[in-house]
């Protein structure tokens, strides 16, 4: 099962569907971090996935346009969208990551604006 990146969604109501997913991933994620479910970052976000799979819900990639010819970037999520495709892990680009960074406890994460996150299971 690999799943629809917001790109590939289209139609009439492909802006407010969008909408609404992010206002549901904020929300998610807003909650799961006091938790402790999230992981961020590209290394750290490999060795959750290469542990326990099926404990990952969701991979969050994140870029902003301007990295989209990084290809040291697009190798990483290449190999982590193969990777969360084989193990059934849903899988959402975000291209907004100032406004990750910031739901995600302000800032850059880690310095490193296009770090992975992957949601563990409770």
């Amino acid at each position: 099962m690999c799943n629809m990146t917001f790109e590939e969604a289209s139609g009439e109501n492909s802006t407010e569907r969008m909408d609404s997913v992010a206002t549901a991933l904020e929300k998610v994620l807003s909650s799961a971090l006091p938790q402790g479910c999230i992981t961020v970052g590209v290394y750290e976000a490999a060795k959750s996935l290469n542990v326990d799979p099926d404990n990952v819900v969701l991979c969050l990639l994140a870029a902003d346009e301007e990295q989209v010819e990084d290809v040291a970037l697009q190798i990483h999520f290449t190999l982590i969208q193969a990777f969360c495709c084989e193990n059934d892990i849903n899988i959402l680009r975000v291209n907004n990551t100032r406004r990750l960074a910031e739901i995600l406890g302000g800032g850059k994460p880690g310095g490193d604006d296009h770090t992975p996150v992957t949601q563990s299971g409770t």
